[in-house]
């Protein structure tokens, strides 16, 4: 009897070990709301045609990309249970809209068709190409995120366009922790920082 106890007991946990994992629940992470604007910034300033992000390769993805640059810096990795909720060059351009719209009316590409077609002037546009989003980790527990985007402000003239202005920016921000949220963080930081940047050089004479 005890031979038959002990056995049972063995058969159940042999079946207890087989049953699957409960599956791990996939994080899902934007920017958040941007932040508060310091003071009053003025709204009278020429309107500005921002067409989507144009991104290349993984970037195109909404994975959340980590490098680790103390290993294999030319290597990047998708977090497994993390990611964006929609891809990277969606996200920037919202952010981009939401900050440089405090100072001047943004729009898109139909938009301002729309307004070209009534007989108004073409606005100038905004191209911005996202170049690197990833979370960088220096060593096991140090790490950043660093965007990397090359804007182009274009002005349409006579059936032509012509280019007014080119820059590269290029933004690091530290992660608060080494992880997939540490990452989002300071993503998302460098995000902020980025849209103040191109807003300071769109007013630039």
């Amino acid at each position: 009897m005890k031979a038959a106890v002990l056995l049972l007991a063995a058969l159940l946990l042999a079946s207890c070990k087989s049953l699957p994992d409960k599956p791990v629940e996939q994080a899902m992470y934007d920017f958040g709301p941007a932040p508060v604007a310091e003071g009053s910034a003025p709204a009278n300033r020429l309107p500005l045609v921002l067409p989507d992000v144009q991104a290349e390769g993984m970037v195109e993805t909404p994975a959340l990309l980590y490098r680790l640059a103390y290993d294999d810096p030319h290597q990047l990795r998708p977090y497994a249970f993390a990611r964006w909720t929609t891809e990277p060059g969606v996200l920037l351009r919202q952010r981009l809209q939401e900050v440089l719209g405090r100072e001047r009316v943004v729009l898109d590409t139909g938009a301002s068709a729309t307004l070209t077609r009534r007989g108004g002037p073409p606005p100038p546009m905004l191209r911005v190409d996202l170049e690197e989003f990833s979370h960088v980790f220096d060593s096991p527990r140090e790490s950043r995120g660093v965007l990397r985007v090359r804007a182009t402000l274009l002005q349409r003239e006579d059936g032509n366009t012509r280019v007014v202005a080119q820059r590269r920016f290029e933004v690091q921000r530290p992660a608060p922790a080494p992880d997939a949220a540490g990452g989002v963080r300071a993503l998302t930081a460098a995000a902020d920082a980025l849209a103040q940047e191109l807003a300071a050089w769109l007013r630039q004479p």
